[in-house]
């Protein structure tokens, strides 16, 4: 009997707990990125009764991991798709947005396909020229004066 109960709880690395670890079986978790969750059934793995610590076995963590990494390349998609169509409501080209927010000349491209996420800096720049579209011609205008002066 003390063999099979050292198998079944062991000492929480996160607390410290001594047996702390107890095994579960067949649990249901929700995933979460930014506003978006999913659900997991049939997760199994380790919790520690003091500090609620999870340590999934090998196939839940995988597919627990996986659940996540869908719901970041959703995300991904739907701001492409966003900065896209702000891009294009205020109608600049690639090029011409990269410069307005300090870019390389590829990065609109790049973000427009989901090969890589914009700095919060751009988004919030995009989502507020979405609502107040007359404040690119501010943007534009001093950019041309930094420019001129720098010349």
């Amino acid at each position: 009997m003390e063999k099979r109960e050292m198998k079944m709880s062991r000492k929480c690395m996160s607390c410290g707990t001594p047996k702390g670890m107890v095994r579960f079986e067949d649990e249901t978790f929700t995933v979460g990125h930014r506003a978006m969750t999913t659900v997991v059934e049939g997760l199994s793995g380790r919790r520690c009764g003091n500090c609620g610590e999870i340590e999934f076995d090998a196939d839940s963590a995988r597919r627990y991991a996986a659940a996540g990494d869908e719901l970041v390349l959703r995300e991904r998609a739907r701001q492409s798709r966003e900065i896209r169509r702000i891009r294009r409501k205020l109608g600049l080209s690639q090029v011409a947005a990269a410069r307005l927010t300090g870019g390389g000349h590829n990065a609109f491209s790049r973000y427009e396909r989901g090969k890589a996420m914009p700095m919060p800096a751009v988004i919030n720049l995009f989502h507020l020229l979405d609502k107040h579209p007359e404040l690119l011609k501010d943007l534009v205008a001093s950019g041309r004066r930094k420019v001129r002066k720098t010349a």
